[in-house]
């Protein structure tokens, strides 16, 4: 499900891949392209995917059953500690109410100054993410009337291949399925102890804290992760294409021609990814090498057959009319 990837962390490459590296086809050597060496920064990554969920999500629920006479806030609304998120009044100050009223207005504002209703408090600062009430709704001691999260984060599920690379304060670039051209930065804060299994596969969760939190985010958006596990200065690159081998079948490449003939250099590879490797010794930066212009053709068949196969044999007229008889 997870995968490793690596990212090359260069302006000069934004542009077009390896072919940053590519040159113009040498006038001096005909057939072959030249490319240089060039030191650049490399960052490896897990890639996994995550849900934005709340932090801390916390619902309120009444201390008595009774009545909802007055909501004062609406979902996505900021909330302070300690603020009044709704009004509502106990059974017995319900009873009292009601037969207050069938007396008379006088008797019934008479109760209301005298009978206060019980407040709802929010217990901290947050965004309310559910209203479960409407006015005049009867509750029981158990019905949760809101929810409130104090700040929304990123939820990632990781392999447990992945999870030994996985450390507190390592970076990461979260980008929601409902906004990908928005990307978010992002830090690993907490790692769960605990793994789960699912399909035989076990994974654990790993919390990432937004730098900030932008207004599209949504409880439960889903996201894509990438954690930044490591992170390399000044690697030399070169592309793929410009890496062969010699003639006694060792890793090189082609620094120029003699006698039409290529002149090889004994190098030594290290990580690579897609069009680029990464060389460890044989090359300075700067310096220059040579490729073929031309790459792998697959051979076709003239036929238009199954080049794998087999073919008939090739017959000519008499070889065909003494195998017929005619």
């Amino acid at each position: 499900m997870k995968k490793i990837i690596i990212i090359i962390v260069a302006a000069a490459l934004a542009g077009g891949g390896w072919y940053a590296f590519r040159k113009k086809e040498a006038g001096a050597n005909p057939g072959y392209l030249s490319t240089q060496v060039e030191l650049r920064d490399l960052s490896e990554s897990v890639d996994t995917t995550g849900v934005v969920e709340p932090e801390n999500r916390v619902e309120i629920q009444p201390s008595a059953s009774g009545r909802i006479e007055e909501i004062l806030v609406d979902e996505g609304d900021r909330i302070k500690a300690g603020q009044v998120l709704a009004l509502m009044s106990s059974s017995d100050r319900v009873a009292i109410l009601d037969a207050a009223r069938a007396a008379g207005d006088d008797q019934y504002k008479q109760w209301q100054e005298t009978y206060k209703p019980i407040k709802v408090i929010s217990p901290i600062d947050g965004t309310l993410i559910l209203k479960n009430i409407v006015q005049g709704q009867t509750v029981g001691a158990s019905t949760v009337l809101f929810a409130i999260s104090d700040k929304l984060i990123v939820s990632a599920s990781m392999d447990e291949s992945d999870i030994g690379r996985i450390k507190k304060g390592q970076r990461a670039a979260i980008v929601l399925d409902s906004y990908p051209d928005k990307p978010v930065k992002g830090t690993v804060f907490k790692i769960l102890d605990e793994g789960t299994t699912k399909n035989n596969v076990v994974t654990y969760t790993v919390k990432i804290r937004p730098d900030q939190v932008p207004p599209f985010f949504r409880s439960q958006m889903t996201a894509n992760i990438k954690v930044k596990v490591s992170e390399r200065q000044k690697v030399l690159l070169l592309p793929a294409a410009a890496v062969t081998t010699d003639g006694k079948g060792e890793t090189a490449v082609i620094t120029g021609l003699k006698d039409d003939k290529p002149v090889y250099a004994a190098v030594e590879t290290g990580q690579n990814e897609g069009d680029m490797v990464e060389i460890t010794s044989g090359l300075r930066d700067g310096d220059t090498v040579l490729y073929s212009a031309g790459g792998y053709t697959a051979q076709k068949d003239s036929s238009g057959s199954n080049p794998l196969m087999p073919g008939r044999p090739n017959v000519n007229r008499q070889q065909r009319r003494a195998i017929s008889g005619h």
